[in-house]
């Protein structure tokens, strides 16, 4: 017996019958605006080359750590869903073998985003009308993977399809961009641009840190035996980058520790980071980095992004034998007030910043960031990131944000994703809790309808478009 797979068409939206009907109303205006995606790692190269993606456990699961690390959790090993191992041992090869392995374990996403995120997958961009589970695993296999035979499904038509304006990609300045500059040679008029990620020369624990500044000045033609020397080639990168279409930074910092030294002591660090550095020298160096490239913002005009306070790769037993990004991170508590305040003593009032804060740690909300952003010119306020890209986690952000940071310092949505498909599921995610925020505050006479269908589509389109200068 197979159940059907239905998408609700108030899905999210309020139970009582007066707000759901203004929540219909607002989400009506903005369901069909196009999708900016300002943030996120899809892969540059599908865009460049437009092949086909090779099948379904490739596209849907291997890389997708959402996924994987659910099934992980409940004993299924990260081998047997393909997933590749550090040194090149072997894992399941068989991509229906990995898929049944999904489909038997399907249940386990019941209340999860990812659980909506798949099936709107399944019903909108495949069509299919019954539930996955173990009696349907071959018949979504079979559907899916001739699906992705057809020009149809090809990366840049489905770019086309979902209604894509933008997606920026994010690339270390180690990266030669050349994925871009293909993008742009061609004939295609879909707007893929990049973000400056540069933690792999900022951090200096990162593995190989040290060898990859010195690749990092010589490919900017840059000494970067000084510290000069190293900001120069952040500046050369930076142009590159722009010259790619990037309008973006973006940081991974382990907290958001911000610092201004002199220029003496900021030299001395950087000799010492440079050689063997200690825990509170590379944290010292990293707050150094965050102002620094704040005043590179204010020169160039890049909008910088924050994403703070995760352990990373907790598992070590996975990190060694799979590599980063394998669905071990862990979200640590943050602090803003103190932690930003060098960087904002300098470059807070200053209107040429703009400084997108992200948290995994929602009691800063209320207590820190709307405060913050509500006051400083230069910040703004992330979306919901990545535990809390869920329902329960943006209706959180909207009720501790709002009524201190308002709307309009918040900058809309951004879906931060690998997972390319998934895409306008969780902007269609996004545009239903806002609407049903709002339509509670126009029930209960705390907005204006008129107001409150311009807050809708402000959140949808016009903010992100606003805050990354797209």
């Amino acid at each position: 017996m197979t159940h059907p797979l239905r998408l609700h068409p108030d899905r999210l939206f309020p139970s009582d019958g007066r707000t759901r009907d203004i929540a219909r109303a607002l989400h009506a205006g903005v369901k069909d605006l196009p999708i900016v995606s300002p943030h996120g790692h899809t892969d540059p190269a599908w865009f460049a080359r437009n092949e086909a993606f090779s099948d379904p456990a490739s596209l849907l699961i291997v890389p997708d750590h959402y996924v994987f690390r659910m099934l992980y959790s409940q004993g299924v090993p990260l081998e047997a869903l393909g997933v590749p191992t550090v040194d090149g041992s072997a894992t399941e090869t068989d991509p229906r073998k990995i898929w049944n392995i999904f489909a038997a374990n399907y249940h386990l996403f019941r209340g999860t985003p990812s659980r909506m995120w798949l099936d709107w997958v399944f019903a909108e961009a495949f069509a299919i009308d019954v539930r996955l589970e173990p009696a349907t695993a071959d018949l979504y296999f079979d559907t899916i993977d001739a699906a992705l035979k057809i020009p149809e499904f090809r990366p840049r038509a489905l770019f086309d399809r979902f209604g894509i304006e933008l997606i920026a990609t994010t690339e270390s300045p180690l990266d030669p961009l050349d994925h871009h500059a293909a993008i742009r040679a061609s004939d295609w008029n879909g707007r893929v641009v990049t973000a400056y990620r540069p933690d792999p020369v900022v951090d200096p624990e990162t593995p190989g840190f040290a060898s990859n500044v010195r690749r990092f000045g010589e490919t900017a033609g840059e000494d970067v035996g000084s510290y000069a020397g190293y900001l120069a080639a952040h500046r050369f990168h930076r142009a590159r980058f722009r010259d790619a279409g990037a309008t973006s930074t973006d940081h991974g910092h382990p907290s958001a520790s911000t610092a201004d030294l002199t220029p003496a002591e900021a030299e001395a660090l950087y000799a010492r980071v440079m050689a063997q550095p200690t825990a509170a020298e590379a944290e010292l160096f990293r707050a150094q980095m965050l102002t620094e490239m704040a005043a590179m913002s204010v020169e160039d005009g890049m909008v910088m992004q924050l994403h703070p306070a995760v352990s990373r790769s907790h598992n070590t037993s996975v990190l060694a034998r799979f590599g980063r990004d394998k669905g071990g991170d862990i979200p640590l508590p943050g602090e803003f007030v103190r932690a930003l305040k060098p960087l904002l003593d300098r470059f807070g009032n200053d209107p040429r910043l703009t400084l997108i804060l992200f948290t995994l740690d929602e009691d800063t909300y209320s207590r820190e960031l709307a405060p913050l952003a509500g006051h400083y010119p230069s910040l703004r306020l992330g979306p919901p990131w990545w535990f809390h890209d869920s329902p329960e986690g943006m209706r959180r952000f909207r009720k501790r944000a709002t009524e201190t940071a308002g709307f309009y310092n918040t900058v809309g949505f951004n879906d931060d994703t690998r997972a390319f498909l998934s895409i306008p599921a969780r902007h269609d995610v996004a545009r239903r809790m806002d609407c049903a925020f709002l339509a509670k505050l126009v029930a209960e006479h705390r907005l204006e309808e008129d107001e409150a269908h311009e807050v809708a589509r402000a959140l949808a389109y016009d903010l992100v478009k606003q805050a990354y200068r797209l």
